[in-house]
């Protein structure tokens, strides 16, 4: 077996996204390791996921910094340390510039709730009620300079259960967790 690509999930929230990827690759399913956690919420609970696996964490406010490219050079600077080789973005709810996006060309993924290029940016399963579609879904994208802009690698279907966001999240989840393992696999082996 070749030896596991490097990577740093990069994530704002409860980070489960990560959790299915750290589980996936203790499950054998997936041949990477995740060297760094980054986040830019220092409270936020992929924090703690990140510790219960001994998985290192960056957690920097972007507000420290004066500017969006100090904050990412900070960031590059960790990466650098951990010999990543890969970005994956599992939640991370800001747009990455061109200081990360030239740093790792090409090498940046993210995973976003619907069928790009319908409803990109924030809130895309509320976008997706309020316009009343009965399919969304879940796309795995490389990441360009656009919000949500990037070559699409997989999607993948859900039904949107209608008037229930809640349950409409949950399936969304469900989906994004086999979807992002599989993408993720079929990428970096």
């Amino acid at each position: 077996m070749t030896a596991p690509t490097k990577i740093a999930v990069f994530a704002s929230g409860s980070g489960s996204n990560f959790q299915a990827i750290q589980e996936a690759i203790e499950r054998g399913e997936l041949n990477v390791k995740v060297e760094l956690v980054v986040t830019d919420k220092p409270g936020a609970f992929v924090v703690t996921r990140a510790e219960n696996f001994s998985i290192p964490v960056l957690a920097l406010s972007p507000k420290e910094f004066a500017t969006k490219a100090d904050y990412e050079t900070a960031i590059i600077e960790a990466l650098r340390k951990y010999d990543v080789e890969w970005i994956v973005l599992a939640g991370y709810m800001r747009l990455i510039s061109e200081v990360l996006l030239t740093a790792f060309p090409q090498r940046i993924v993210n995973i976003h709730p619907s069928l790009l290029p319908a409803f990109p940016g924030k809130d895309a399963i509320g976008q997706a009620m309020e316009h009343g579609v009965k399919i969304t879904g879940v796309t795995v994208h490389f990441v360009d300079e656009g919000m949500d802009t990037g070559p699409i690698i997989a999607q993948a279907a859900v039904s949107v259960v209608d008037g229930d966001r809640e349950a409409t999240e949950t399936a969304i989840h469900k989906e994004e967790h086999v979807l992002y393992t599989k993408a993720l696999q079929q990428l970096l082996k």
